[in-house]
């Protein structure tokens, strides 16, 4: 099963609850954290819901 490495590229100040409870799902803290994350759909929808915060990779 592919990877996904996700990094956080801008901050949460401002953003809505939701999101700033997806960073932390992911396991995001600041600006610069990089997690990997099994390509899953529950994943999937996390970054769908912060995507203009993070940037994702596909990891083999």
């Amino acid at each position: 099963m592919a990877t996904l490495k996700v990094t956080q590229i801008k901050g949460v100040v401002g953003a809505k609850k939701n999101q700033r409870d997806s960073l932390r799902s992911l396991g995001l803290k600041r600006i610069g954290d990089v997690v990997e994350k099994e390509d899953r759909p529950e994943y999937r929808g996390m970054i769908n819901a912060v995507a203009h915060l993070v940037t994702v990779e596909e990891v083999d």
